[in-house]
This record gives C-alpha cells, sequence and structure tokens, in this order.
C-alpha cells in the first residue's frame, strides 16, 4: 500500500481494495498500522475520499523480498525476450542491479528460467522501440497521433489515427484504432510505421473497447476479408479460447455450444486452424470451408502413406 501511494500520489479506497485484492475494511486497517508506524497517511473524508501520503515524505531505498526481486527479473527476462531490441540495454542495467543484490539461491533460479525455457514465438518484423512505446502512451493516454505509414505495396500515407489498442500478435506488433483518413477502423501494423507523433487532440474511446477480449472481438469483426466463417464448437468457451488464434476470432457461448465467428482471405489456413482442435466442431459457413477440409484430410491421408523412397 505504501509503494501505491507513493508511486500514485493519492488513491481512493475502492482502488486500492482492489490493486490490492483486500476488502475496504482491510484497507482501513492498513492505513491505521502505518499511521501507527509514523507513516503519515493522510485520509479525505467523504464519498469520494481517498488516501495519500503527505506532501514531501519520500520512502527509504526499496527493500524486495526474494519472491518480489524474482518476479521483477523474470518480468525483466520476458520484456527482453519481447523482441524489443532497444530496450536491451535499460533491461540488462536492470538485471546486473537486481543479481548484485540476490542471495545465490535465487540467482539459480532465475538463471535456469533463462537456461531452460524457451519462447515459442517471435515476432517476425520488429517495430522500432520508439514506435511502441509512443503509440502505448497515446492509447493510455486517449491522445491522437500524426502517423507516416507504408502499406504493404510500399505506397507511403500520412493520416491522424485514433489508438485504441497495441497489440502484439504471432508474427507482428499492431496498433487499432480509427483512422481519419479512411474515415473507419483500420489496423496497422507497427513494423511499418515510418514515424509518429503524439497531438494534443483527445479522443473518446468507443463501448466495448476498455478490456482486451473487446479489442479482440472488434478485430474480428472489422477484417475486410474473402470469407465470412462461422462454426459451432462443441467445447467450453475457455477451452476454445486456449486453441483458437486470440486475434481474429470471436467465440459466443449458446446452449448448442461455442460459436467461433471469424472472416479470413485462406480457408486452406482456417482449416488448418480447425484441424488442430481436440474437440468436435459443425461448420454452418461458408460450404467452401467444408471442401478446403476435405482437401486437408486427403493431403493428411496421403502424407501418412508414405515411406521412404515413395515417389512425392
Amino acid at each position: 500500500m505504501l509503494e501505491l501511494l507513493q508511486a500514485r500520489g493519492r488513491m481512493g479506497g475502492p482502488e486500492l481494495a482492489r490493486r490490492l485484492e483486500v476488502g475496504e475494511r482491510t484497507v482501513r486497517r492498513y492505513v491505521t498500522m502505518l499511521q501507527e508506524m509514523g507513516v503519515p497517511v493522510e485520509a479525505e473524508r467523504g464519498r469520494y475520499g481517498a488516501y495519500a501520503l503527505r506532501p514531501g515524505f519520500r520512502l527509504p531505498p526499496m527493500m524486495f523480498t526474494d519472491e518480489e526481486a524474482l518476479a521483477l527479473a523474470l518480468g525483466l527476462l520476458s520484456a527482453r525476450r519481447l523482441g524489443l531490441s532497444g530496450a536491451a540495454p535499460a533491461v540488462e542495467g536492470a538485471r546486473a542491479k537486481l543479481e548484485r543484490v540476490m542471495p545465490e539461491e535465487l540467482r539459480e533460479r532465475v538463471r535456469t528460467f533463462e537456461e531452460v525455457v524457451i519462447p515459442a514465438a517471435t515476432p517476425e518484423r520488429l517495430p522500432a522501440e520508439q514506435i511502441v512505446v509512443t503509440m502505448s502512451g497515446a492509447v493510455r493516454e486517449r491522445k491522437q497521433v500524426w502517423m507516416r505509414y507504408r502499406s504493404d505495396s510500399g505506397e507511403e500515407t500520412e493520416r491522424a489515427i485514433d489508438p485504441y489498442a497495441v497489440v502484439r500478435g504471432d508474427a507482428f506488433w499492431y496498433t487499432f484504432g480509427y483512422c481519419h483518413l479512411r474515415q473507419a477502423r483500420r489496423l496497422f501494423r507497427l513494423d511499418r510505421v515510418i514515424s509518429v507523433e503524439v497531438l494534443d487532440r483527445a479522443f473518446e474511446l468507443p463501448s466495448g473497447f476498455d478490456t482486451p477480449e473487446g479489442v479482440l472481438e472488434a478485430l474480428a469483426d472489422m477484417r475486410e476479408d474473402s470469407w465470412s466463417v462461422e462454426v459451432l464448437l462443441e467445447t467450453t468457451i475457455g477451452e476454445a479460447r486456449g486453441q483458437l488464434p486470440k486475434m481474429g476470432v470471436s467465440l459466443e457461448e449458446t446452449p448448442e455450444g461455442v460459436v467461433m465467428r471469424s472472416s479470413t482471405s485462406d480457408l486452406a489456413w482456417m482449416s488448418r486452424v480447425l484441424a488442430g482442435l481436440s474437440f468436435p466442431f459443425i461448420v454452418r459457413e461458408p460450404s467452401e470451408l467444408r471442401e478446403a477440409l476435405h482437401s486437408l484430410a486427403a493431403e493428411i491421408v496421403a502424407l501418412a502413406e508414405r515411406t521412404e523412397g515413395s515417389e512425392e
């Protein structure tokens, strides 16, 4: 609680309770404990009351428990593996400072993680670190950006964007938002952004875009592909989310099962996604997806029957 107040300056009781995962009554007890230890926590009374540290108060040098230090070290390793090479000096500097004060047993736990855990996927094309940082800041502050962008064909355009989210996909980093040039919502690959500048113009976030789930569902609905796909999955929504791509797919729980909706320009790819599921499904549309599944099944049978020396 002390760390939160030091970082944020002023926080309401309900927000503190949510961040600390305790009840508001426990928050009040924490305040009393801190005050008894001589920490000047001041309580603002009233319906919209909050807690704050007395101006000028500063914490002594930070101390971490072993588990806190381990969480920080693993977080730094994960950040390095996100593929933002520009962040490497800062990450390595912070790691070095942590390791200097870690007990040997804790250092060994971190080294084990680094040596044994293998990241399954890294984006194919990495954006510049500053592009990601600037765009993420604009998303957080809900500020419009002016962006210079290179399309897949190589055409360069300049446009104003209301960025709703920054998304890391399996192959690329993206920003999703409203494009004032095209007067529509668009998805942009960040590795194609040549430059970006935050403007002093605020925008209102549309309803439903304030959660990661809402953003991913919107991404599934806004794609302009050739085929609209609807499949009934005979499973739970939790299991479906664990086996399907996170981007470009929306899920709805119904009495019959989980309805998956998506769109794609590549039915062969969609058939491979469905073939990899561990539960039964029924293709509702399009009928061409059934044909793609039949073709994939024939390819798999042919591969299963191959032996060394057989003709391709």
